[in-house]
């Protein structure tokens, strides 16, 4: 049995894990993510992820032997990077803007052994093609509060799921998670995938 430590808060990370069968430890890495700027998307989602990783790998109360996986997601529209927008203000601007158009969920992963202090990373990317909401709707949605605090300011698997009308791409990795990215990581640093299940089926 291999121990995975989530380096996240996220609970639709955890809830994805958790429905691929894996328990994680959870240990939020506490990194502020608003320190690194400048960077393309794809290089902001990788460098994050790997800055959360190694937070939580340093730490004393990490399992031994424990895989840590660290992960941070934007959103690629029209070029910038989207990530969390905090107020109603600016997710209520951005939906306006995306409404009818379509973007790419881009989610940096970075996996460490502690034991071997390896490290691999990989990052994933899916297209999503939003759908032609109203003003009423935008705000609406805004005001349930969950688009503040998610990157590019929407779910797919929570209220704003009707406002995707079509994915291309890993949909795990629009949740924040790509569970075929990991799996591939968790390989390449030779473990065995079946190897992290511990959560029994209901």
């Amino acid at each position: 049995m291999t121990t995975l430590v989530l380096a996240s808060q996220s609970p639709a990370r955890l809830s994805t894990l958790r429905n691929a069968g894996i328990e994680p430890v959870v240990i939020v890495s506490g990194v502020d993510e608003d320190q690194l700027r400048g960077q393309e998307p794809e290089q902001l989602a990788l460098n994050l992820s790997t800055l959360k990783a190694h937070a939580v790998a340093e730490r004393d109360d990490v399992p031994e032997g424990a895989l840590v996986l660290g992960c941070d997601s934007v959103l690629k529209f029209k070029g910038e990077a989207l990530g969390k927008p905090h107020s109603p203000e600016v997710a209520t601007q951005r939906w306006r803007a995306m409404r009818g158009r379509s973007g790419r969920l881009i989610t940096g992963h970075t996996l460490i052994d502690t034991a071997s202090r390896k490290m691999t990373r990989e990052t994933c990317e899916t297209v999503v093609h939003f759908a032609e909401v109203s003003d009423a709707e935008i705000e609406a949605y805004v005001a349930t509060g969950e688009p503040l605090e998610v990157a590019g300011a929407f779910t797919v698997d929570g209220i704003g799921g009707a406002f995707i009308w079509k994915i291309e791409g890993d949909f795990h990795n629009v949740v924040g998670l790509s569970l075929p990215a990991l799996r591939r990581m968790v390989i390449k640093l030779g473990h065995r995938w079946n190897d992290l299940w511990n959560v029994q089926p209901d």
